[in-house]
């Protein structure tokens, strides 16, 4: 199927930018649309802090819980925080460069804060997470709430 070619006169810059015929209403939702994704993205805080890194990690879901597991090689137990509000884990803390003698030719490794955030896709139970650092991998376990577990329902004769 061949498609109509139109021709506009004058380079692309030349031209004078013309809206789309989408009209008013369609801009204004979109421009509502833009106002309201920025408003959950700083009000569920998503965005890392400024000069942030993020850590690798891994989100997976298993019958009865959603574990976190994220690389953090070198990282010391205490300049690890992890906390939780809502449906928000945050994993938060501070890579601590160490003293060195010489001169440092190369470096590729990342220092400074580091933050991680997951929003979990259903209620946990909060007072039940449990967090543990072993080989450089913290690995967190959120039990689901009872709603969100899978169950077997049985079907009865009647």
């Amino acid at each position: 199927m061949t498609l109509p070619v139109h021709h506009r006169p004058g380079p692309l810059l030349e031209r004078p930018f013309q809206a789309l015929s989408w009209g008013e209403p369609t801009a204004a939702e979109f421009d509502d649309l833009f106002e309201r994704m920025a408003r959950f993205l700083q009000s569920a805080s998503i965005t890392p802090a400024v000069g942030a890194w993020s850590p690798l990690a891994d989100l997976h879901e298993t019958d009865v819980a959603y574990v976190v597991e994220a690389e953090l090689p070198g990282i010391k137990r205490e300049d690890i925080d992890i906390g939780i509000s809502d449906r928000g884990l945050c994993i938060t803390g501070e890579y601590k460069q160490c003293e060195r003698e010489g001169v440092l030719r190369r470096s590729t490794r990342r220092t400074g804060r580091f933050e991680y955030w997951a929003l979990l896709p259903a209620d946990v139970r909060a007072e039940e997470i449990t967090a543990e650092l072993a080989d450089g991998v913290l690995t967190i376990t959120a039990p689901k709430g009872q709603a969100a577990r899978p169950h077997h329902i049985e079907i009865t004769q009647a």
